[in-house]
Order: structure tokens, then C-alpha cells, then sequence
């Protein structure tokens, strides 16, 4: 770990120790009250233990009403920001700005950064914005309240504060059991395929770590160093595959992404993640040539339905064509892509490059997508350039091939519905 990352550890961690506080058996809306109130830093931490581990114990039922106090007795008051806005319009200044800007921010995010005092708290606040989405989903003022989670976390969480670290089979059981726990892509069933996955020279893993969460993984990645690009993610993982060693390969394939924690959804890593071990990897290895990933397309089986079609009534070529098409030009109401995979990564830079079929034979990938994947390339001298035309116009990059394939599926929709 870098010496950047072994400080920002030791001033996460913050291992000054204060006295256990005695029982405080009052109700947790006397607890928040007091701890927006405190003055001192010892008294509350204090008070701030007394709710984290109140909060521990706590049914979902007492979860949601705690939620609830927060959502609504520590809400902005409109009149007040109404008022402070006057005031700045009237005469802008420090003074005037100061107060707007404390009116206009709800009293709960000051409570969770003082909740956040208590070492070891971040995790806990991450595992409690997951309870918040799990119990609060369809509750406006609970969403709401989310936000103000998700403005705290989009800070906390930031690049200049995460720590990338390969993860090998050396690693310690703690992480490697998490890897496997966490891995949401192509399920890891055993710790023999986790060694397939971590021990040959050809086979990579990455992770963002959080100072404040060092034995917790956010968001990891697999690679699979290979000559040429992936067609097939049986074959990368194959038992019996052929070994080669890491200064053979001239591509970087990245076959999985997994974002580890739930508490942590909307806040974005892959992005960073990828660019940065593609960069680290070109470093290491001047022989890759190519980084891309190979993607499930997890909607398109829907998608075909919606559509009226039918995978076998197709060959392998039209369904290469009609998932360029649903890749491509199959959109949300809000011009986006209709695919999450694709929003991701097109987000992040990268090109549609290719289309593969029988790619994921595994049950899951036949219910996803009857086994069509795709190759998403990376090319980090073009990257920025295509997130901008993606940001700005929704501009989709394809490859020629690909480009090829979306004109014909273009064609053979037309001619079904005519």
C-alpha cells in the first residue's frame, strides 16, 4: 500500500479511545437531538456509540422509524431556506451565503457526519444506507433522506480517497472469502475455481479499498490475459484451458466487474477502476495491445420477447444483428440505453466492438440472453472523447463490424412490422 494510502488510513482510523459511556436508555429522538446539540467531540462520540450500537440491535421495524424521524423532524424548513435566499438576494456576502447555505441542508446530514466520528462507523453507515433502500423503497421522504446519504457517500467515497490492491491468491482467507461472496457475475462455486481465477500467471483481480473499510472490497475486477480477444467465457474459465505466461498476451480481458456493497449503490467506482488498472496493466505488460471486456447483456432475452421475436426462429448471425440493435439503438425514456451493462460501460468511454454468440452457456446466461455476449473495447487513447459525444448526445461508438450488424437488424425490423 502506498505511503498516501498507509496516512490516510492512520487519519481514518483515529484510534484515540474514549471511556464507555453508561447505558442511555432514552428514545433514539432524544439521542439525535442530543448529538446535532453536542458541543464536545468526546460527548459526541459518545452519544454517537449509543445510537450505532442501539441501531445494531434493532428490528427492521425499529429501523424504519428511525428512518422516518430522520426523514421528517430533521428535514429542511422551507421557510426558513425561503427566507435565507431573500436575504442573500438582498445583500450577497459571506455572512448571507453562510446562513442560506446552513438553512438550505437538512439537519440529518450533519447527524450522520457526527455519527461518522465513532472508528470503525463508515462501514456501519454503509450497511445502514442498504437497510434505507431495502425498507424505504417507494416512500418519497425516505428517498429523500437517501440523497442525503448518497451527497455524503459521493464525498467520502471519492477516487482521491480509494486505494486499488491486486488480490492473489496469497491474499489474506478474510478478503478471498469476500471475493467469492461478493462476485456477481459468474458465480464462483468453489476455492478451486477461485485458484483458477487468482493463481496462473495469466489471471488477474483488482479491488478498490476505503481506508476507513480496509478489510472490505468495494468494487473488483477479473482479468484474463489472453492472445487475441475473449469470445467465450466457458473458455476463459475452463478447467482444462492452456496456461500461458502474462508477457504473451497482448489483450487484457475483463470478465467480470462486481460492486461489493449494497449501502454503496449510485456511487460510481467502475469507471476509475477500469481506466486505472488498464493503465496499470499496459505499464506492467508493454505487450497488451487491447483491453476489452466480454459483458452480459442481461435484458436482451426480455427485450426479444417484447419484440415479438423469437431466438429460435434465428440464426446465430441474427441474433449477433438484432443484439448490436438492442445494444445500440434500444433506449429508456430518457435517451439512454435500455441495457445497464451498456449505460455502464458506453458511460465510461468504451466502444461496442463485437458481438458473440453461445458466449455464456450457463443457465444464467441462457435466461439473460440465450448466451449472446459482448466485447466492450477500451481504447485509452479514445476513451474521453467517446464519454463525451456519449454525455452530450448519447452517441453510441461501434465498431464497423458492429455498425454492419445494427444496419441489417435495422432492415429485418422493418420488414417484420411492414
Amino acid at each position: 500500500m502506498s505511503i498516501l494510502a498507509d496516512l490516510l488510513n492512520t487519519v481514518f482510523e483515529r484510534r484515540y479511545r474514549f471511556g464507555l459511556a453508561r447505558q442511555d436508555d432514552r428514545p433514539f429522538e432524544d439521542l439525535t437531538a442530543d448529538l446535532i446539540g453536542a458541543t464536545g467531540e468526546v460527548t459526541g462520540q459518545a452519544v454517537a456509540r449509543q445510537l450505532l450500537d442501539r441501531y445494531e440491535g434493532w428490528s427492521d421495524e425499529d429501523r424504519l422509524a428511525f428512518f422516518r424521524h430522520l426523514a421528517t423532524a430533521m428535514d429542511v424548513q422551507p421557510e426558513a431556506v425561503r427566507a435565507a435566499l431573500a436575504a442573500y438576494e438582498e445583500a450577497p456576502g459571506k455572512a448571507s451565503y453562510r446562513a442560506f447555505a446552513a438553512a438550505a441542508e437538512p439537519p440529518r446530514q450533519e447527524l450522520i457526519r457526527r455519527l461518522n466520528m465513532v472508528p470503525g462507523a463508515t462501514h456501519l453507515l454503509v450497511r445502514m444506507r442498504a437497510d434505507l433502500l431495502r425498507l424505504g423503497r417507494g416512500e418519497e421522504a425516505l428517498m429523500a433522506l437517501d440523497l442525503d446519504f448518497r451527497h455524503l457517500f459521493a464525498s467520502w467515497f471519492n477516487r482521491g480517497f480509494l486505494v486499488l490492491r491486486p488480490i492473489s491468491w496469497e491474499s489474506p482467507a478474510a478478503i478471498l472469502e469476500k471475493i467469492i461472496a461478493y462476485e456477481a457475475v459468474h458465480a464462483i462455486d468453489s476455492w478451486d475455481d477461485l485458484r483458477r481465477r487468482l493463481q496462473p500467471a495469466d489471471r488477474r483481480c483488482f479491488a478498490f479499498f476505503h481506508p476507513a473499510m480496509p478489510d472490505e472490497p468495494l468494487i473488483f475486477v477479473e482479468v484474463a490475459l489472453t492472445q487475441g480477444v475473449a469470445t467465450s467465457v466457458q473458455a476463459l474459465l475452463a478447467e482444462d484451458r492452456t496456461l500461458r505466461a502474462a508477457d504473451q498476451a497482448d489483450t487484457a480481458n475483463f470478465y467480470s466487474i462486481s460492486n461489493c456493497q449494497a449501502g454503496l449503490a449510485g456511487i460510481s467506482f467502475g469507471n476509475s477502476l477500469i481506466k486505472q488498472v488498464a493503465a496499470d496493466l499496459s505499464q506492467a505488460l508493454p505487450g497488451l495491445k487491447t483491453f476489452v471486456t466480454l459483458s452480459p447483456m442481461p435484458g436482451f432475452r426480455r427485450w426479444l420477447a417484447d419484440q415479438g421475436l423469437d431466438r429460435d426462429d434465428m440464426t446465430e448471425t441474427q441474433q449477433r444483428q438484432l443484439g448490436a440493435h438492442y445494444l445500440t439503438r434500444a433506449k429508456r425514456g430518457d435517451g439512454q440505453p435500455l441495457d445497464p451493462v451498456a449505460r455502464f460501460h458506453l458511460g465510461n468511454g468504451a466502444l461496442v466492438h463485437a458481438l458473440n454468440a453461445g458466449a455464456d452457456t450457463s443457465p444464467k446466461g441462457l435466461k439473460q440472453s440465450h448466451g449472446l455476449m459482448v466485447n466492450y473495447l477500451y481504447d485509452l487513447a479514445r476513451v474521453s472523447q467517446n464519454h463525451e459525444r456519449f454525455a452530450a448526445a448519447q452517441e453510441v461508438a461501434m465498431s464497423g463490424e458492429v455498425r454492419g450488424l445494427t444496419s441489417a437488424a435495422e432492415s429485418a425490423l422493418k420488414e417484420t412490422t411492414e
